[in-house]
């Protein structure tokens, strides 16, 4: 497969799970959106901690989405013999662990570096996203003990 090719598959694989990231983070961040601080403390403690877990899970769901289409891309490309070999590059690719037990084929390798780029931005930026839920959280139940 040409440079060319490569790269505008994975130019297209990348815009469709930034698309998937942005449409899943703005949909949690609706769901959160609706959270109301609960009147008493202890309630307030529960409500604020099934939110982070909600934004953990959403996150972990919306990866676990971006990895799959990664995974699909090199069976439907026949990188890989089976689903289980795409799936694990796929997963240690995106994550950036990258043990190299499994490769690509050559003609198809940009592919695997760009997935990489792809996976530590969609990491950093849920990061991001994590760290203010959380910060939003912290800073609702300050205005709850003051009153």
């Amino acid at each position: 497969m040409s440079l060319t090719t490569q790269l505008a598959i994975a130019t297209a694989t990348v815009a469709a799970t930034v698309m998937i990231h942005l449409t899943g983070l703005a949909g949690l961040l609706a769901i959160l959106r609706r959270h109301r601080h609960a009147s008493q403390l202890l309630i307030a403690f529960f409500v604020n901690g099934m939110a982070i877990l909600l934004a953990a899970f959403g996150l972990f769901a919306l990866h676990a989405v971006e990895i799959w289409l990664w995974a699909a891309l090199y069976l439907l490309l026949d990188a890989f013999p089976n689903l289980e070999h795409s799936l694990y590059f796929s997963t240690s690719t995106y994550v950036t662990i990258g043990y190299g037990d499994v490769v690509l084929p050559v003609g198809i390798r940009i592919l695997g570096v760009i997935e990489g780029a792809n996976g530590i931005i969609l990491i950093g930026w849920s990061t991001a996203f994590f760290f203010s839920i959380v910060d939003r959280l912290k800073l609702l139940e300050r205005d709850f003990e003051k009153g």
